[in-house]
């Protein structure tokens, strides 16, 4: 399934984001800060143009009878504004997996996870990261499971610098780009029947922007 979940001002300022990185790189800005992580700079760019890129393609692997879809075209939410999807067959829900909000995350957190020294640590701040993204993520009629853009990677950056404070960049990601997958979705799959949603896509919409930003952020702060 390919639909773009951002209006045309979210999705260009998730671009500037981008563009703004890429000159930090040219000038040797975030090389010390990713190579901590393990992943050069330059190839952390290329993914997270991809994760862009990604947000805008669904798998879908299920289906469930919805007896009122939301009739909204554009909800918002913590300031951010999301397009909803025509639903594909009238009164369903389609639980889908994001490519850029999970898919291309997890991989890259799971080959951090095997090179960093501390994986003990990292799955230890990944739960903690689970458990107050869980608190805060809210249910969003019409679009599935949101969270406040800015908070998972404060949180993130300071439950790594906690736990593993000489380790904290690839702690920090880990925990981030996984605790708010896991604490956002995956915990709150139970709910996303009677939200209305035409697509329930775990790791789009309302959660990409948090995935999106943390892993960035979180580096940058620790």
């Amino acid at each position: 399934m390919f639909f773009n979940p951002f209006t045309a001002l979210i999705f260009f300022l998730f671009l500037v984001v981008f563009f703004v990185l890429l000159f930090f790189v040219q000038v040797g800005a975030l090389t010390l800060a990713f190579s901590k992580i393990g992943i050069s700079p330059q190839y952390m760019l290329t993914l997270f143009f991809l994760t862009l890129v990604g947000s805008a393609i669904n798998i879908p692997i299920k289906r469930f009878e919805e007896d009122d879809l939301c009739d909204d075209r554009v909800i918002q939410f913590y300031g951010m504004r999301y397009r909803l999807p025509s639903p594909q067959r009238p009164c369903t829900t389609t639980l889908a997996v994001n490519v850029g909000g999970a898919v291309i995350p997890v991989l890259i957190s799971l080959y951090i996870l095997f090179k960093c020294q501390v994986p003990i640590r990292a799955l230890l701040a990944t739960t903690f990261m689970s458990l107050a993204v869980f608190k805060l993520a809210r249910p969003i009629r019409g679009v599935g499971i949101g969270v406040p853009v800015l908070v998972p990677p404060l949180l993130a950056a300071l439950i790594a610098l906690i736990i593993s404070p000489a380790k904290a960049p690839p702690v920090a990601y880990i925990s981030g780009t996984l605790g708010t997958l896991i604490g956002a979705d995956l915990m709150n799959l139970k709910k996303i029947t009677g939200l209305g949603a035409p697509v329930a896509s775990i790791g789009g919409a309302g959660t990409f922007d948090g995935i999106f930003l943390t892993g960035i952020i979180a580096v940058l702060l620790t």
